[in-house]
């Protein structure tokens, strides 16, 4: 769930470490205060949070949040410094695939007895699964998620003569179809961010059944099949044989690449789903975009879930209190404010139906919330040594096939051989 973010670093990681856990130190009889390191970032989400604050410390005098600001950036050091120094602040904002670690080694309060059953009802198990830590304790409140959906310039499609596909979902091999079919003029049906490319396989294999890792005992293992190579294949098949993808798009950041769908190189743009605050913001006047229809491959639209989380620290002096809070954060309106602000899809099926009224389902909302439904805990999520096979193994072995520079056969055996080298 992270996103390229610049703030001012320095200050932020004095705020943090000067700020512990700060109920601790109250004086007898007086408000108990708890520290919350909030990673929010855009101004609308950063509003909403206080918004969410503001409403909690008005309603319980004697349990006051305090916000200090961290970043995405920083703040995996942070925790590390924070946690090691007895400084963690009460609560803390991160992701699911990053608190295992800290789970494990004992940083992180165990929530299960705190959280109420209609909280845990209204979010399903695949996604409590991203926060369940091996011993079954829960170690973080899933409340927003991302996906990815292919975006879709919908005056492209009919100057072309091309019907916008419609429905509860778009196979892949449709979506082959269709970027052929608009790749005429000069143009290209679809664009690519895949600088950082595993992120996106990865989330994407799911919907054919690739799982890429098993993991027993604390100890992981790759199988590179059919099933894992579907989603590669298929994207170097469009931009190599059918020659449907901008070929200079797969070089670069999804960011980089997106000017390129508003000024018409491609017709479709894919990336997450979290773009659409960038196409209502920058976008050209009048620029008339779509978001598509969930991909689908043979096993479905599933994709890897890794929510934003909420932990308390299990340091705090005050962890049922900050747990309160944390039901609080999750309230239905709290979330549609914060997915609305960050343009992701709350974790709680009541929080979807909210953002989902507020919006009326325009901006792609409709496709977006319904992109969210079937994301699952993913084998890779909890492989021991996939940070480290992912950034020095699977990104370089991806980007070289997707410049076409390596065979499919030479991809599989870079990324199953590769794991064998971590330790």
């Amino acid at each position: 769930m992270k996103k390229a973010i610049t703030v001012g670093v320095g200050l932020l990681a004095v705020t943090g470490l000067l700020a512990g856990c700060s109920g601790a130190t109250a004086e007898p009889g007086s408000p108990i205060t708890l520290t919350f390191q909030s990673l929010a970032w855009q101004e609308t989400t950063i509003a909403a949070t206080e918004t969410i604050v503001a409403d909690w410390n008005a309603a319980n005098p004697n349990v006051q949040v305090n916000i200090t600001q961290g970043s995405w950036d920083n703040v995996q050091d942070q925790l590390v410094t924070q946690f090691q120094g007895g400084t963690a602040p009460d609560i803390i904002h991160y992701e699911s695939a990053a608190i295992a670690g800290f789970a494990e080694q004992g940083y992180l309060a165990d929530l299960s007895p705190y959280l109420g059953e209609d909280l845990k009802r209204g979010i399903t198990d695949d996604i409590w699964k991203t926060v369940t830590a091996s011993d079954g304790s829960i170690v973080g409140l899933p409340t927003l998620l991302q996906s990815y959906v292919v975006f879709a310039n919908a005056d492209a499609f009919a100057a072309a003569g091309v019907e916008l596909p419609t429905g509860d979902e778009l196979s892949w091999d449709d979506l082959a179809a269709v970027s052929s079919e608009l790749t005429v003029d000069g143009g290209y049906g679809l664009g690519w961010g895949l600088k950082s490319p595993t992120a996106t396989v990865m989330n994407m294999g799911l919907g054919f059944d690739g799982t890429y890792f098993a993991t027993a005992d604390g100890v992981s293992t790759i199988s590179v099949g059919d099933a894992e190579l579907e989603v590669p294949e298929r994207i170097h098949a469009m931009a190599y044989d059918d020659k449907s993808i901008e070929p200079v798009s797969l070089t670069l950041s999804g960011t980089d690449a997106l000017p390129g769908f508003f000024g018409g190189d491609y017709a479709m743009f894919f990336g997450g789903n979290f773009y659409s605050q960038q196409m209502t913001e920058s976008a050209p006047e009048g620029f008339n975009w779509v978001v598509l229809p969930p991909l689908a491959g043979s096993a479905g639209t599933a994709q890897a879930a890794n929510p934003q989380t909420l932990s308390v620290a299990a340091e705090s002096d005050h962890i049922e209190e900050a747990a309160a809070f944390l039901e609080f954060f999750a309230g239905a309106e709290n979330l549609s404010a914060l997915g609305q602000g960050d343009w992701l899809v709350p974790t709680s099926a009541d929080g979807r139906a909210a953002l989902l009224s507020a919006t009326g389902g325009d901006g792609g909302w409709t496709e977006i919330l319904k992109s969210g439904e079937t994301l699952a805990m993913a084998p890779f999520q909890s492989a021991v040594g996939y940070v480290q096979w992912k950034d020095q193994i699977a990104t370089p072995a991806l980007q070289q096939y997707f410049a076409n520079a390596i065979t499919t056969e030479e991809l599989r055996a870079q990324l199953q051989d590769g794991f064998a080298g971590i330790g």
